[in-house]
């Protein structure tokens, strides 16, 4: 029997939080023909608009036992999606019937809404990270991460990101020779160099006119300076307590880990791109030492720097 791939949509969805995992679900099915039965989902069945303009044919919501798992596309009508409750009632039924239930970008609102995050980790696209944040206190957000599991519910960041979770979904049915293969057939990565981080959209897009932008520039340019949370609250010109919790509010990060993403980005660059030595690396972007540098690459891709020395051989 195959199994049977919801992906639930509504007016201004995003059409490649949609597009980009069936893509990948279609043709893994071809290297393993009659895995996958696709099948696109709306509360109001028929041609749905997403944010471009593009419509996207979907049938009826149907039954949540008749799912082996349901993916939820993300765009801008989720807000107002949240609010639906018929799509609530069928995405809470999914997670108590379907072996799985996913969202890509924010479409982990909507599982927020029906209450399938409450007390567990999640991410969403690092631009809706401090909103969510707020909406959903209860969900510890990782505004980081390309795509996290707890139990059986994925999210994932931002509409690309729904290619790797789609690959990982894949990977855990069909095997990882069947993943690979389909991310070659997509040209994507199978696994992003630089492990599951989205910190560099995070700070590197972040607009001009954010309220820290001119204190993140500060750090960039002297990363080997110590950028406590009292020396940044102090160049922000703000006591440490409202600092604190406005930089929180505004990154979905605490000062620390921001402090700590931004060296292992740039320490990253430098590995890549450079012959300069591991400790070299970690004493110019501010760790200190190499063993320091080693767990904050840990946290922050999933790997040690000598495994990146070794991708640049």
């Amino acid at each position: 029997m195959p199994r049977r791939i919801a992906f639930l949509i509504y007016p201004d969805f995003q059409l490649l939080d949609a597009a980009g995992p069936i893509a990948a679900f279609e043709i893994a099915g071809r290297y393993r023909p009659g895995s996958y039965a696709l099948r696109v989902v709306a509360e109001e069945p028929g041609l749905v608009p997403s944010s471009s303009g593009v419509s996207m044919r979907a049938a009826p919501l149907g039954r949540a036992s008749d799912i082996d798992t349901l993916v939820v596309a993300g765009g801008d009508g989720s807000r107002n999606s949240m609010r639906n409750q018929r799509t609530l009632r069928f995405i809470r039924a999914c997670a108590a019937k379907a072996r799985r239930t996913a969202s890509v970008c924010s479409g982990t609102y909507l599982l927020a809404a029906a209450g399938l995050l409450d007390g567990k980790r999640a991410t969403t696209h690092w631009s809706r990270s401090g909103d969510f944040a707020r909406r959903f206190p209860s969900v510890r957000l990782e505004p980081d991460r390309i795509f996290v599991r707890e139990d059986r519910v994925w999210t994932s960041a931002g509409i690309t990101a729904g290619i790797d979770l789609s690959l990982a979904l894949i990977e855990e049915d069909l095997g990882e020779r069947v993943a690979r293969s389909t991310a070659q057939q997509l040209v994507v990565y199978y696994r992003r160099p630089g492990g599951q981080s989205q910190f560099s959209a995070l700070l590197d897009m972040e607009r001009a006119s954010g309220r820290f932008a001119a204190l993140l520039d500060h750090v960039r340019r002297g990363l080997s300076a110590r950028h406590s949370t009292v020396d940044l609250a102090a160049h922000a010109c703000m006591s440490p307590r409202q600092f604190f919790r406005a930089f929180h509010a505004e990154t979905g990060l605490t000062p620390a880990k921001a402090v700590e993403r931004l060296r292992a980005e740039s320490a990253h660059a430098a590995l890549g791109q450079s012959g300069r030595s591991v400790q070299e690396v970690a004493r110019s972007c501010g760790f200190g030492s190499a063993e320091r540098m080693r767990r904050a690459f840990l946290r922050v891709f999933g790997t040690p720097p000598s495994a990146l020395k070794h991708q640049a051989r």
